[in-house]
């Protein structure tokens, strides 16, 4: 009996060892502070504010992050362009802002085809903001085809609404 309550004893101080708290490793000292800032402050509202230049404040400060196409084009209309320029505009006040195009398709055509027209349609934007002004080398593109569609459905307004751009400010 008294071997029983020597095992219940000792597993409990390992199961009670096993819960301590270890003490955290010595950590290297901070860097140095030379004047100016070594990291930008976290994304997200400050002081009840988007941090200008984040991707909250970018879409706050322009007109849209999208530009849809109709079927089949990637050609850049009257409404994308007023979009863009909007878009082109916020990029040259926030030069260390870096963003990715995605181009999107509706659910029709293969995947293949359209995973080549989204291309199109993200290189299309893409130019569009260089013409602009805006470093192509802070611009990436990428094609999701009909992958991500924005809008569930098999309709023209469902489709209408997955033919697009959409430029993503990278924090």
């Amino acid at each position: 009996m008294k071997t029983h309550h020597v095992l219940l004893a000792a597993t409990a101080l390992v199961a009670i060892a096993g819960c301590a708290k270890k003490r955290p490793p010595v950590l290297p000292p901070p860097p140095e502070q030379t004047g100016q800032a070594t990291e930008a402050p976290p994304p997200g509202p400050v002081g009840g504010a988007f941090r200008p230049g984040s991707a909250e404040d970018f879409k706050r400060s322009v007109q849209s992050d999208t530009v849809h196409f109709s079927v089949d084009q990637y050609d850049i209309d009257p409404e994308a362009r007023a979009i863009l320029d909007g878009q082109a505009t916020w990029l040259a006040r926030y030069p260390q802002a870096r963003v990715t195009i995605e181009g999107h398709c509706d659910e029709r055509g293969t995947r293949e085809y359209n995973l080549a027209l989204g291309d199109r349609r993200a290189n299309a934007a893409k130019n569009y903001l260089a013409a602009k002004g805006i470093d192509p080398a802070r611009m990436t593109t990428i094609s999701y085809g009909k992958e991500r569609p924005s809008a569930l459905g098999s309709d023209e307004e469902s489709w209408a609404q997955n033919r697009r751009a959409v430029t993503v400010v990278l924090n």
